[in-house]
């Protein structure tokens, strides 16, 4: 079988990937370790929350090809990688689903194929852990195979921006290799650009999420001590804002989700530490998010406190545990460690999410409320993400004590921003 395109990994990075490719008429198979999903994809469901069931169907309509198998490599002209790169226990990467997913390419691999790696890690993985691999064939990266590394930029739940009007950074290992892999992504990218290699792609992408990540923990710093002084930071922001140069809003929250913001900058301050000193802009930003869970508990211990009532046996309703607005991903969501905190200090807990209908903290379940009925019974609700779906005066009017955590709700007696 010979395709265009083997995607190998069809999760949030590369279902999207092949569906661009496929919508612009490249031949296009899609490879998974995961028999259940390769199966569920043939069958036109989808596990990904910006590609629709209809989506899938349209792609196996023009010969989207779902498989387990990895021979359907040797008919491809490129191999893109986007399978997941967690953190290890020691808070490196874990490289275990590249280093597999690589060794399957490199089994079936044969001259003149380009092989992309999009799988965000640290800078030097593409020549320093995927190259050798490839090359324990015989073949050589840069002369019978071209080798790339392209980051993903898959914003989940971005109506906006999605893979083809959003910019394609390309790094080659040789002039050949970007040319090959500029030629591929702009069938079907609207832009491409070209960093001056692989170690310079890696970079471009933990800087783009070190940055947020570093402003995220700005603000929230700033919301602690701001709270404290009694200055209202949302408007703050808002007037800070205004500035048409120099400044870009970043906003406080109870910590910071998914797979980008919590993760990947500790790729980068894993290679510095491999140096031999740390990267403390990240690790202090990685201290400053990571306790912003308990401070939203502490926050939520205070507000029952005035009102006469302790933490322990109250009954907390959470709302939004996702870890972004409008999706169901629930990927490293700060509502885990929120909930987490709450527990141990004896609170009852219930939740609402209009995209999660079962949610379960360290294994136990967490009874589903109704919304209006949720929010009367409580004895303080806690707003840990703003979906669109949440009528946000509803909130300020049906609870009795709201701590919100997005800057979103009216001002009221009784509501407090984070």
């Amino acid at each position: 079988m010979n395709v265009d395109l083997v995607v190998v990994g069809l999760g949030y990075v590369g279902l999207p990937l092949a569906r661009e490719a496929v919508r612009a008429g490249l031949s296009v198979a899609g490879l998974d370790r995961d028999a259940g999903l390769v199966a569920a994809l043939r069958a036109g469901r989808s596990h990904v929350d910006d590609v629709p069931a209809a989506d899938v169907a349209d792609m196996l309509a023009r010969g989207f090809h779902p498989t387990d198998d990895a021979g359907v490599v040797a008919g491809a002209s490129t191999v893109v990688i986007c399978v997941p790169t967690p953190l290890s226990n020691d808070q490196g990467p874990d490289l275990t689903a590249v280093i597999g997913a690589t060794r399957s390419v490199a089994s079936h691999l044969r001259s003149g194929t380009l092989v992309v790696l999009e799988s965000t890690t640290y800078p030097g993985t593409t020549d320093e852990v995927v190259k050798p691999l490839l090359e324990a064939t015989g073949l050589t990266a840069g002369t019978d195979f071209h080798l790339a590394f392209s980051p993903e930029r898959i914003d989940p739940g971005n109506d906006v921006y999605g893979v083809r009007n959003t910019p394609k950074v390309v790094g080659g290992l040789t002039p050949a290799c970007a040319e090959a892999a500029a030629a591929f992504y702009g069938t079907f990218v609207d832009e491409v650009v070209r960093a001056k290699g692989t170690r310079e792609a890696e970079m471009a992408k933990l800087l783009e999420n070190t940055y947020r990540h570093v402003n995220i923990a700005l603000v929230n710093e700033m919301a602690v001590f701001c709270h404290e002084l009694g200055i209202d930071l949302w408007d703050a922001i808002d007037a800070a804002t205004t500035k048409p140069f120099g400044f870009q809003a970043f906003r406080p929250g109870p910590g910071v989700g998914g797979h980008c913001i919590p993760i990947d900058p500790n790729y980068l301050s894993y290679k510095v530490r491999s140096l031999g000193y740390p990267f403390r802009f990240v690790e202090l930003a990685q201290e400053i998010n990571d306790r912003m869970p308990r401070y939203v508990a502490d926050r939520a211990q205070q507000m029952l406190n005035r009102e006469g009532r302790a933490l322990n046996g109250a009954r907390i309703l959470l709302l939004g545990v996702t870890y972004k607005a409008d999706i169901a991903d629930q990927r490293e969501s700060p509502a885990l460690p929120v909930a987490r905190r709450l527990l141990a200090l004896g609170a009852e807990l219930s939740f609402h999410d209009p995209y999660v209908t079962a949610w379960s903290v360290d294994g136990a379940s967490v009874p589903a409320a109704e919304l209006e009925t949720g929010l009367a019974d409580a004895d303080l609700t806690i707003l840990l993400q703003r979906h669109r779906a949440y009528d946000t005066d509803l909130l300020a009017d049906g609870a009795r004590l709201l701590l919100d955590t997005r800057g979103a709700v009216p001002s009221r007696p009784g509501v407090e921003a984070l």
